[in-house]
């Protein structure tokens, strides 16, 4: 009979699950966290209790919040377990499990004054982010935030009301500075190039809206530290639960299954103190971009140039995909001649060792990892993720064949089905009016690189089209196994 997680069963957990090494009571909060959820809690709430647990740290705390309907969801299923998670890590040969307490508490989802009254509570001295990259309000095209945007907009007219992220940030700015309050530094922890600079467009951005003085407030006083975060972690599913249930007796609403490795590179910038991170394993800087470019490029940008082959041929999980010789082939081609060669140095590290490592995580076959997760948010991650390494190919005179093959073959999953005629769920803000380009593009595929918000200059750029069109011919004329066999072989 599992036992049910709260805090008055911990003492009474099977042997083999570790539990906090505090006393809850002795946590106070110093961190508001917007975006609760199972990145989060395997990355950021690890953290701070294994912090936590070497007695340091103990008012930095964290309380979560949220805007979203569905976040409630969420809250209710931590509340009713006190706020408490199981962590399971898991790869080939190690399962583990520990309950984490670091979140302590967690504001109503949407409920602007209580989040607000938070905000402008001394207490919290940082606020961290993981919004997902569509949450930043960002022009796909510009790559600069949206203030036109009516979310943003209707914010500006009545921040106390605020319905945003950035709105209720922004709310609490004002209520510190009125009071004399020092600002709470804002932390993103999303996988977007220059988090900081970008969570500072946003913050910026809508303060100027409201109050010019406020935006230059902001500007002068807040710190934005940018960040490299990295954590596999698939979502919560019933065979997630029923793993826990099974393999070491606790029952848990919400647990988080994830990849043993992890890795923090932050810069040290900071407007009101920060927790002693580097203690557990956070790395500390003046500058995060040499690994924040290498992340994104090597591993999303890999994550996405299997997704989508992937998810064609209907393989369901991640490590399904990397055991696929075609799959697995194409990721190492592509990351050593396109994508490494336009990845900058990192101190201290080998590019074609990190490589290694990222086909190693792929392959975890105990990490539950699904194509599907991998393949959502397309028109956010593509952008991000692949269109830059292309860009910086042709900036260097070399070709981006394998790079344009990745797009090609998103455009072919936008139709909605696979090779094999399987429906295709959508998963895109944006879905239905990717589909009907996608649909567009099997006649003219310049239909689709006309998404201008989505591939800004490069739907124009003659090197780039030109071998997006071939290979999305070779996509629908060969199915996307054929379009892997002819590119490993040359002949796209």
């Amino acid at each position: 009979m599992a036992t049910t997680l709260s805090l008055s069963t911990l003492g009474s957990l099977p042997e083999g699950v570790a539990r906090p090494q505090y006393q809850r009571e002795a946590l106070s909060p110093g961190i508001l966290h917007f975006g609760v959820g199972n990145f989060h809690r395997a990355h950021q709430v690890a953290y701070l209790d294994d912090l936590f647990n070497a007695g340091r740290g103990h008012d930095w705390a964290i309380v979560g919040a949220g805007v979203l309907e569905a976040e409630r969801t969420g809250r209710q299923k931590l509340a009713a377990q006190d706020f408490l998670s199981t962590l399971v890590e898991q790869d080939a040969g190690h399962m583990s499990a520990r309950v984490t307490g670091a979140m302590i508490d967690f504001v109503e989802p949407g409920d602007a004054q209580a989040t607000i009254e938070r905000l402008a509570d001394p207490a919290i001295r940082i606020v961290s982010l993981t919004i997902t990259e569509g949450g930043y309000f960002i022009d796909p095209a510009s790559g600069r935030f949206d203030a036109a945007h009516p979310a943003i907009v209707a914010d500006a007219r009545d921040i106390a009301a605020s319905r945003t992220v950035f709105g209720m940030i922004v709310a609490g700015l004002m209520r510190r500075r009125s009071a004399g309050l020092a600002p709470f530094t804002v932390m993103s922890c999303d996988n977007i190039p220059g988090n900081g600079h970008v969570t500072e467009d946003a913050v910026a951005g809508l303060a100027a809206l409201v109050d010019p003085d406020l935006a230059q407030w902001v500007k002068e006083n807040v710190a934005f530290p940018n960040a490299m975060v990295d954590r596999i972690t698939p979502a919560t599913s019933d065979r997630e639960r029923e793993i826990l249930a099974r393999e070491f007796g606790v029952t848990d609403a919400w647990p988080v299954f994830c990849e043993p490795f992890r890795q923090w590179v932050l810069e040290d910038r900071f407007s009101a103190g920060r927790p002693p991170l580097e203690e557990v394993g956070v790395t500390l800087v003046d500058d995060v971009a040499p690994w924040e470019l290498m992340k994104i490029r090597m591993l999303n940008g890999g994550h996405a140039a299997i997704a989508y082959p992937a998810a064609l041929m209907d393989i369901h999980f991640v490590h399904e995909a990397m055991e696929e010789p075609l799959i697995r082939g194409f990721l190492e081609k592509l990351e050593r001649e396109e994508i490494i060669p336009v990845v900058p140095p990192v101190p201290d590290t080998k590019l074609e060792d990190y490589l290694a490592l990222i086909e190693r995580r792929f392959a975890n076959p105990k990490i539950g990892d699904t194509i599907a997760r991998l393949c959502q948010d397309g028109s956010n991650r593509q952008p991000k993720f692949i269109l830059p390494s292309a860009a910086d190919r042709l900036k260097a005179g070399g070709g981006v064949t394998g790079l344009s093959l990745v797009s090609a073959l998103w455009c072919r999953y936008c139709t909605g089905t696979s090779d094999s005629g399987r429906t295709i769920e959508p998963n895109d803000a944006s879905a239905e009016r990717l589909k009907q380009a996608a649909l567009q593009a099997r006649q003219s595929p310049q239909a689709f690189l006309a998404l201008s918000d989505i591939f800004g200059d490069m739907g124009n750029v003659p090197a780039f089209a030109d071998a997006f069109s071939r290979n999305l011919n070779a996509v629908w004329e060969q199915g996307a196994r054929g379009a892997l066999k002819s590119y490993l072989a040359g002949k796209l």
